[in-house]
């Protein structure tokens, strides 16, 4: 038995899949949250048939509880006695290595990578790239490290799939030596579910990953699309942070930075007022008051016009970057739909496509509609281009990077 923990830690919340990498299944999975507050809540969650437990219904049940939780190092004391009271043992199931999830990489680093002293330092030095995330890792991973000494800790970075964009296409057109003592550049991310799609996609066809192009959208309450070429990013909308490309439920996306300094002048809002606005005020929310995309749907439905116009906007960008995308590549041979929206919204998936024919783009929709889970082909059989849905699963590919790394 070969099982690895991942952990995709923030700064008040944890997740955590246990996997058993020889059959590639979740054993189990939880997650820790409001950590700090005056009251932290768990959840923990057993996949049938991995406890010695004779009643199926505690094998599938989620067990919760509610508890002060101070700290990350509280919060994984109560994820072991989690598995100790509910299972899997793991004793019986003891991971071999720890995975864990980082967002930002910088430049610095290109593959999982084992953590060490000076690693944390560096994860804690890009802080800044990332203030919202990198530093909720770190405290994940020193709390990990404390519950599973005797094991080795990798970082998966979310930016490290991206590291083979070719350099016009990570460099912005700006001051080339405020750029380098800054590092401002094209970073991506979702990268962990970029690599798992694209290579699924290819293993769901039967053919190498070597031998296709493809377009990659997750889409979820965050969204990224993304050029592989032959398994290796090529381009990807989101840049030096998150918050570029597509539209999403709270960012703006694209945006002309003009607009920043208008605002500014003329409306008074400040640097913080401007990082709000774009990041957790714009996107659907800004446009609707709504920022998931189904309650806009429904609202779109209802003859609401905002909610109509959003869809549309939301359309239009996804679309523009396909278009982009298909000419950066020259040809494609996959595009794939995954994550939350992608996944599950046929609406989306045929407006997005809609009238690209001339490119050998022609959905099927009749598969489009069909709801149902699983890697799934939604094209015609006659469509040059093959469109799919694949469900990502970035934990089995965190997993998978950590097993690669320590052999």
């Amino acid at each position: 038995m070969t099982a690895v923990l991942v952990v995709n830690s923030g700064s008040s919340s944890f997740k955590y899949q246990l996997i058993e990498m020889s059959t590639e299944t979740t054993l189990a999975s939880g997650l820790v949250e409001r950590i700090g507050e005056l009251m932290g809540q768990s959840s923990h969650t057993v996949a049938s048939g991995s406890t010695d437990t004779a009643a199926s219904v505690r094998e599938t049940a989620t067990t919760e509880r509610e508890l002060p939780i101070p700290d990350h190092t509280a919060g994984f004391a109560v994820m072991l006695e989690a598995f100790r009271d509910h299972g899997p043992s793991l004793d019986d199931h003891a991971p071999v290595a720890v995975g864990h999830r980082v967002v930002h990489g910088g430049a610095r680093f290109h593959e999982p990578t084992v953590v060490t002293e000076a690693v944390e330092r560096d994860i804690d030095e890009l802080a800044g790239l990332a203030p919202l995330h990198n530093p909720g890792a770190l405290q994940g991973i020193t709390a990990a490290i404390e519950a599973f000494a005797s094991v080795p800790h990798v970082a998966v970075f979310d930016t490290a799939f991206h590291q083979t964009l070719p350099p016009e296409a990570f460099t912005y057109a700006i001051n080339a030596d405020l750029a380098e003592r800054f590092r401002v550049r094209r970073y991506g991310f979702h990268g962990t579910s970029h690599s798992f799609v694209s290579r699924a996609g290819a293993d769901f066809l039967g053919r190498p990953v070597e031998d296709l192009n493809q377009i990659v959208l997750h889409l979820g309450n965050g969204g990224s699309v993304c050029a592989v070429r032959a398994g290796r990013s090529v381009e990807t909308s989101m840049g030096m942070t998150p918050l570029e490309g597509l539209v999403m439920g709270t960012r703006s996306g694209d945006i002309d930075p003009g607009v920043l300094f208008h605002l500014h002048r003329k409306a008074g809002l400040d640097i913080d007022d401007l990082d709000a606005l774009l990041n957790r005020g714009s996107g659907l929310l800004g446009l609707t008051g709504r920022g998931d995309l189904r309650d806009v749907v429904t609202a779109a439905d209802s003859g609401d016009g905002p909610s109509q116009l959003a869809l549309d906007v939301y359309v239009h960008r996804l679309k523009g970057y396909v278009g982009s995308y298909y000419a950066q590549l020259g040809h494609v041979d996959v595009i794939t739909f995954t994550a939350g929206v992608g996944e599950n919204s046929a609406l989306i998936r045929g407006r997005a496509l809609a009238g690209l024919e001339a490119l050998g783009i022609i959905i099927d929709a009749e598969r489009n509609e069909a709801r149902t889970r699983g890697p799934r082909r939604i094209s015609t059989d006659d469509s040059a281009v093959t469109v799919l849905v694949i469900p990502t699963n970035e934990e089995l590919e965190i997993a998978r990077q950590t097993l690669s790394k320590v052999g």
